[in-house]
C-alpha cells in the first residue's frame, strides 16, 4: 500500500493525516503529542486515528438482517468472531483538497454481499486556534436503503505521566455492559456508584475500560488532564449519542495504556443487529457528524 501522509498547521497546532484509512497519524500542540502517533510503512496499530465507517465498533459474527436479507461481512476480529470498525480503515483515500491548515479526502464503499449499497464518504480535517476540527459526510450513491454509523478512533495523551495518574471527566450517565469474551453488548447500567462514573473529574487509576457510554447530554465534552498541568480534550455534536472509551490494556505490555481511546459514535456496538440509533440512509441521502480535539 502506498504510504503517504499530509501535513496541516495552524498556530500552535500541527497534524499529519495518512491516505491509508484517512487516519490521524499525529496531532501536536506546541510540539507535544495529543494523540498516540504511529509510523508510516507498517499496518496501523490498534486502529489508531482511523475513520470507522459504515459502522463503528463490532458486529457479532459479521452478520445482520437488513430488509429481510442476511448480510455477511468479513470477520477481521478473528478471536472474537466479529466484523470490526467498518470497511474503510484499510483503504487509500483520495485527496480532494490540501491547504496549509485543512485537508479533504474521500473514498467509496462499494455494494457487496455484506453491505447493501454504495456510499461516498468525505472527511475534512481543519486546524484552528481551538484545535483540530473533523467532519465525516456519507452519501448513499446506490439504489438501496442502507444502515450507517461512524466514529473516529484517536488515542488521546494527557501528558508525560502514566495513564493511571491522569484525571478524566465526561458526562455519561449510563454504560453498556458487555460479554467478557467477545465484548458484545448486554444491557445498560447507570454509572452512579460505579467505577465508570467520571461525571466529576477524577483519577483513572487502574480501572480498565472497554465500554460504550451514553446519556451524554447536550454539547458533550471529554477532558483528560496530566498532573504536570497539560491536558487534551474532545468535543462532538449530538449526532454521536454514544462514546466508546478504552484504556488500551495490553497483556504483553508492548503498547500497554499508551493512550485513552475516545470514540464518539453515532450508534452502539452491534447496532446493525439491535437497531439502536442506526442511521437509515435512503438513496441520495446524506449524513454528517463532527468532532474536535484540543489540547494545552
Amino acid at each position: 500500500m502506498n504510504e503517504i501522509d499530509y501535513l496541516i498547521k495552524s498556530g500552535d497546532y500541527s497534524a499529519r493525516i495518512t491516505a491509508h484509512g484517512a487516519a490521524l497519524r499525529e496531532l501536536q500542540h506546541n510540539g507535544r503529542d495529543l494523540v498516540v502517533p504511529f509510523d508510516l510503512g507498517a499496518p496501523i496499530p490498534d486502529y489508531r486515528g482511523i475513520i470507522a465507517a459504515p459502522w463503528p465498533n463490532r458486529i457479532a459474527d459479521g452478520a445482520y438482517n437488513w430488509n429481510g436479507v442476511i448480510q455477511h461481512l468479513p470477520l477481521n476480529e478473528a478471536d472474537r468472531g466479529t466484523a470490526l470498525h467498518g470497511l474503510v480503515f484499510d483503504v487509500l483515500w483520495e485527496v480532494d483538497a490540501h491547504g496549509v491548515d485543512a485537508l479533504t479526502m474521500r473514498c467509496t464503499v462499494e455494494a457487496s454481499k455484506g453491505y447493501p449499497t454504495s456510499l461516498e464518504l468525505v472527511v475534512n480535517y481543519r486546524l484552528a486556534s481551538d484545535g483540530l476540527h473533523c467532519s465525516v459526510t456519507a452519501t448513499n450513491t446506490g439504489a438501496a436503503t442502507a444502515p450507517y454509523g461512524v466514529c473516529p478512533h484517536p488515542y488521546l495523551i494527557a501528558g508525560d505521566f502514566p495513564m493511571d495518574d491522569w484525571m478524566l471527566s465526561f458526562p455519561a450517565t449510563s454504560y453498556l455492559a458487555v460479554t467478557p469474551d467477545r465484548l458484545l453488548p448486554l444491557d445498560l447500567h447507570a454509572v452512579e456508584g460505579h467505577a465508570f462514573d467520571y461525571r466529576t473529574s477524577r483519577v483513572i487509576g487502574a480501572t480498565q475500560i472497554d465500554h460504550a457510554f451514553t446519556g451524554l447530554g447536550t454539547a458533550p465534552q471529554l477532558l483528560l488532564s496530566d498532573p504536570a498541568g497539560t491536558h487534551v480534550g474532545m468535543s462532538w455534536d449530538e449526532g454521536c449519542p454514544w462514546l466508546q472509551i478504552h484504556t488500551a490494556d495490553k497483556a504483553d505490555g508492548s503498547a500497554h495504556r499508551l493512550g485513552l481511546a475516545v470514540e464518539p459514535m453515532t450508534c452502539p456496538p452491534d447496532a446493525f443487529n439491535s437497531g439502536t440509533d442506526v442511521v437509515v440512509l435512503e438513496p441520495g441521502a446524506t449524513h454528517s457528524v463532527r468532532w474536535r480535539i484540543f489540547g494545552g
